[in-house]
């Protein structure tokens, strides 16, 4: 009995609420004939928050027509340069777009006539994304170029075949993946990783975003190999080369990191920071004599490097140290001499450094028996 009163009172209230719908809607169209849209949009907006009229297309195609009569005025201001909220006239374009796709699926009958208009229209959802960009609003820059992106799932576009048609895609998708790295969103960042790719003007930096996304996530398998792809790919780009060798020599793999060396050094045989990395993991490899040969070569270029001083003053201590006092006395002492060569050298440019050059002037000092420059060493180390 009391289910049966329920379902009679919801009949009578049904044609109450449809009598009110209609007068509110009937409202809006006054308001938008009149240009008070704000006013026109709220009525819409408050009868959608009843989900009564959340799958009504007369209340859809309502909001649909308000939004696009603000979006036309804004562009009529553009058109006669006056001033206006470029802000919101891009907001408008987007929030239009969104709107008729939600309308599509309520009302296929307007795909066609919607399409036509919305085509025009995503354009400014594209720039808009650019200008938030512009603006460093991140988060609103980013969800420009995913509604624009998503146009090409969506059916009301279907005719429009942007995927293969639209060359701005790859484009967009960059500017997402640059606006999620901006944001420190790794999921953001890699939502749209593989069109991004495709834009050949950012696919350097797009590979870095994805680079830092992956390390945010410890994904370290993923986040090397992204540093190799961007190595390959781009071997001069400055993020890759430094950031894939400390990768492999954290891990030990000193013969990795010589090989990506060798591979730098073919696309440009002077560049320092190859030389100096090729030097490295010559040294790490205990291949003392070619660590040294590239470090002079290093210093040939640059006189004022440091660090090819401290890797060929390793290199000779390392050598001095494993040869045979007895046997070969001669050449150990001259190892020992050209190890103090270099550390002092590393020393006068970099004073600062300390902790590397003391201990390693140490060893020298004392197997060369050098009192005085000993003494002073061992005066800095206590300390």
């Amino acid at each position: 009995m009391t289910k049966q009163i329920t379902l009679l009172l919801l009949l009578l209230m049904t044609p109450c609420l449809m009598t009110a719908q209609k007068r509110e809607l009937s409202q809006a169209r006054t308001y938008v004939k009149s240009g008070k849209y704000g006013e026109a949009e709220s009525l819409v907006t408050t009868l959608l928050k009843d989900s009564a009229n959340r799958h009504n297309k007369r209340v859809w195609l309502a909001l649909f027509d308000v939004v696009h009569q603000q979006y036309n005025q804004g562009n009529e201001k553009l058109y006669l340069k006056q001033k206006q909220d470029t802000a919101v006239f891009f907001r408008n374009a987007r929030r239009l777009v969104t709107v008729g796709e939600t309308l599509d699926s309520l009302a296929p009958e307007y795909r066609q006539r919607h399409a036509t208009l919305l085509d025009v229209i995503r354009g400014n959802v594209f720039n808009g994304g650019i200008y938030f960009v512009r603006k460093a609003k991140w988060d609103e820059a980013y969800d420009f170029m995913e509604t624009y992106i998503d146009c090409s799932r969506q059916p009301l576009f279907s005719e429009f075949d942007y995927s293969s048609t639209d060359q701005r895609l790859s484009e967009a998708a960059y500017w997402a993946t640059y606006a999620g790295y901006k944001m420190n969103d790794a999921v953001k960042t890699l939502r749209h990783r593989k069109q991004a790719l495709n834009d050949s003007l950012h696919g350097d930096f797009t590979l870095q975003f994805m680079a830092e996304a992956r390390r945010w996530l410890k994904d370290e398998e993923l986040y090397v190999a992204t540093l190799q792809e961007g190595f390959r790919r781009y071997p001069l780009f400055p993020y890759f080369f430094p950031r894939l060798i400390d990768a492999y020599t954290e891990k030990g793999w000193h013969e990795r990191a010589l090989a990506v060396a060798d591979s730098a050094l073919a696309v440009n045989d002077s560049n320092q920071l190859f030389l100096f990395a090729k030097s490295s993991a010559l040294l790490r490899l205990e291949r003392y004599k070619e660590c040294i040969h590239y470090c002079n070569l290093l210093i040939a270029h640059n006189d004022s490097l440091a660090e090819p001083y401290f890797n060929a003053g390793t290199a000779y201590l390392n050598m001095a140290e494993r040869l045979d006092a007895r046997k070969e006395k001669t050449q150990k002492k001259t190892a020992f001499q050209n190890a103090r060569f270099y550390m002092e050298h590393y020393r006068e440019l970099a004073p600062e450094a300390q902790d590397k050059w003391a201990p390693v002037l140490y060893r020298i000092y004392l197997n060369l028996n050098l009192g005085k420059q000993f003494d002073e060493i061992d005066r800095l180390l206590n300390k």
